[in-house]
């Protein structure tokens, strides 16, 4: 249809003055991240996280230490909170918060916290990777996970489909992300790695999971289980991954400060040493995002930082950082609203562009100014 030529000028002046927002497509640009990895360290304090080692455990009295206080002092410990996180974490100070974000230090009013009122590990887990916490798993011996994980819930969805991979220390990985309804490809505890014809390589590992002195029962030593991750990601078709180290959380429990803060320092290690791995396979580089928390917190003072749950304050908090292509660097967030820990499992399923409420309304909505420009 022909324009009225007395409309023309009106037209050509009401396009002159509308916004280009309005005129542009309203397709939102696709996201960067192809890829996403949520890694856990068990009952990592958020105390560590944000200022380093505690001078009140680095002695044999209240931190059951075994090394040498000096010694230790000297790896760990800086009079500046801010090099002494560094000094224990370089990795995640020197690299994924500068580049990225980290929320859960109280001290900033930046608050993240767990929702299942039990902060310990079996609801946390359940938690964070279904999107909402369930007053009926209130054992670590549950059993399988009646709930659906949002990894479950992408393993049959278009694009990540039999693209979701689940390695951890903790054998009750099997029943959290229940293996038997939900069929995922889960690495967990001290099962034998490798059969069939195998490498030199690999019959090693197996001789080491068969020979090992075990410290725990359930829970594979993570310097194993890193092994097995890094083997398999030159392989792995994974969109989707969920990575669970454990030695933190077991070396709290045994009253030993000195080896939380090796644990903890080797964590920092293994996470760099898998995203440098990412960086190296066309697949994964420059488009992979981290989502990097705990499951619960602890106790602290002399004594609760041992334990973890409703009797010991505080077990609640956590930290939760992400570093991705599509996470504004906002670094160390402060004086923000109150995040938890339900959070993740949505904000895991938004990075590879899928609305995991759509499946599971009850899940709570990713996390804020993680995805794209801050509101």
């Amino acid at each position: 249809m022909k324009i009225p030529t007395p409309l023309r000028p009106w037209l050509l002046g009401l396009v002159a003055v509308l916004p280009l927002a309005a005129l542009a497509d309203p397709t939102p640009p696709a996201l960067k991240t192809r890829n996403v990895i949520l890694i856990v360290s068990d009952g990592l304090r958020w105390q560590e996280i944000f200022t380093g080692a505690d001078a009140q455990l680095m002695n044999e009295k209240n931190g059951g230490i075994w090394d040498s206080e000096k010694q230790l002092k000297a790896q760990y410990w800086r009079d500046d909170p801010g090099e002494r996180r560094k000094a224990l974490f370089p990795f995640l100070w020197g690299t994924v918060i500068p580049r990225g974000q980290i929320f859960g230090n109280q001290a900033k009013a930046s608050v993240a916290k767990v929702t299942n009122g039990l902060a310990f590990s079996y609801p946390g887990y359940n938690e964070m990777s279904t999107g909402h916490p369930d007053p009926r798993i209130n054992s670590n011996e549950f059993g399988p996970n009646p709930n659906v994980s949002v990894f479950e819930w992408l393993n049959g969805q278009p694009g990540t489909k039999d693209q979701v991979a689940i390695y951890g220390t903790w054998a009750n990985f099997k029943d959290i992300f229940n293996v038997s309804r939900s069929h995922l490809k889960v690495v967990a505890g001290w099962d034998t790695p490798y059969s069939g014809t195998l490498t030199s390589h690999q019959a090693t590992v197996n001789r080491f999971y068969a020979t090992t002195t075990r410290f725990d029962g359930e829970d594979v030593y993570d310097s194993f289980m890193q092994v097995l991750l890094l083997d398999a990601l030159p392989h792995s078709n994974a969109r989707v991954m969920f990575v669970g180290y454990g030695e933190t959380d077991n070396w709290a429990h045994q009253g030993r400060y000195d080896m939380v803060l090796q644990s903890a320092h080797g964590f920092d290690h293994f996470v760099e040493e898998l995203w440098n791995t990412l960086q190296s396979l066309p697949r994964y580089k420059d488009q992979t995002t981290l989502i990097i928390t705990t499951d619960h917190g602890r106790g602290s003072g002399l004594t609760e930082w041992k334990e973890h749950g409703v009797e010991q304050k505080g077990s609640e908090n956590i930290w939760i950082a992400v570093m991705g292509p599509d996470t504004p660097a906002l670094g160390e967030r402060s004086h923000t609203p109150e995040v938890h820990q339900a959070q993740i499992a949505a904000t895991v399923a938004a990075f590879v562009g899928r609305d995991f409420r759509k499946g599971v309304p009850e899940a709570a909505p990713p996390l804020p100014d993680v995805i794209g420009a801050p509101r």
